[in-house]
């Protein structure tokens, strides 16, 4: 399909929705070939591979836009639709981002400069940035877009607690010490909880958001777990065991699910839950209730994925 087709394909996916067809977008990132991949989830076809800079390892969605890190040259793609919109330099090891609330900013983690830098994706520009201990890697912002947890490493110790309320001038107001070390942290929508994962063994905390107390501690497959959520359910995956567990958000196990190995990093949006593959190069596309709907072959290798 060539890019005239794709984009009145694409301007026609609303109308689509709403005819009930169910057509979906995602973007998925393809690490080893410089490219972010455009794929129809509900029939698997491949729409367009958008060229990149190197290594586009992790991609979120933040407003219209998605911000695609490149750890390897320390560099960001900020895409609108298909098409990359621009290209920020100067970081040292981007990692991920947190989408803020109005669509604007994104808050990227950067364990090159051990940072976080706040980004206006819609003018391409690095607006502030806080210097942090460790290597920040996963974040994740509260529902209100004013607190912003962020893990210190893959098996880190701690976590910075960071206020965004003035993306201008963010501050660290504290550190909470999970009791193991943890990978990923995810802010459960409309609620004062915070998911925690561990990066050393098969468990989960849930943190009170306010206090950093644990609130509870939940069995979990092998280490690092990824967990994402949506319509009152929590997704977490485990790439090593090829799993992802579906559960309450009281913690209940609700649904395991095999999905291919290497499928680390999740996404959740519009009634589907997506985890891509570093090992086999898939995107496995999952329903709320955690059934596998398809499997879509990618790329040689897929670290992230998220809805166009």
């Amino acid at each position: 399909m060539d890019r005239r087709a794709f984009l009145a394909a694409a301007a026609a996916a609303p109308l689509a929705l709403r005819s009930g067809t169910q057509r979906t977008v995602a973007l998925v990132t393809a690490d080893t070939e410089a490219a972010v991949v455009a794929l129809d989830v509900s029939s698997g076809a491949v729409l367009r591979r958008i060229e990149t800079r190197p290594d586009p390892r992790s991609i979120e969605r933040v407003g219209e836009h998605a911000v695609v890190a490149h750890t390897a040259v320390g560099e960001l793609s900020i895409l609108r639709g298909v098409d990359v919109r621009h290209v920020l330099r100067g970081f040292g090891e981007p990692r991920y981002a947190a989408a803020a609330p109005e669509g604007r900013h994104a808050y990227v983690s950067d364990s090159g400069r051990k940072d976080v830098a706040v980004v206006d994706v819609l003018r391409g520009r690095v607006l502030s940035r806080l210097r942090l201990v460790g290597w920040p890697r996963h974040l994740s912002l509260d529902s209100s877009g004013r607190v912003l947890w962020v893990a210190l490493g893959t098996e880190a110790r701690e976590l910075a607690v960071v206020d965004v309320t003035r993306p201008l001038q963010p501050r660290h107001v504290g550190t909470v010490r999970p009791p193991f070390r943890l990978h990923d942290v995810g802010f459960v929508p409309g609620t004062g909880h915070v998911w925690i994962t561990s990066g050393d063994r098969r468990t989960i905390a849930i943190h009170d958001g306010r206090t950093g107390h644990i609130l509870k501690r939940l069995p979990a497959g092998s280490p690092p777990q990824h967990v994402t959520f949506q319509g009152g359910k929590a997704y977490v995956t485990s790439g090593d065991d090829g799993t992802l567990h579906v559960h309450g958000l009281d913690g209940r196990l609700l649904r395991e699910t095999s999905i291919p190995r290497g499928s680390y990093n999740v996404q959740q949006g519009t009634g589907l839950v997506l985890t891509p593959s570093l090992a086999r190069g898939t995107l496995c596309v999952l329903d709320t209730a955690g059934r596998v709907r398809r499997t879509i072959h990618v790329a040689r290798s897929s670290h992230d994925a998220c809805f166009l």
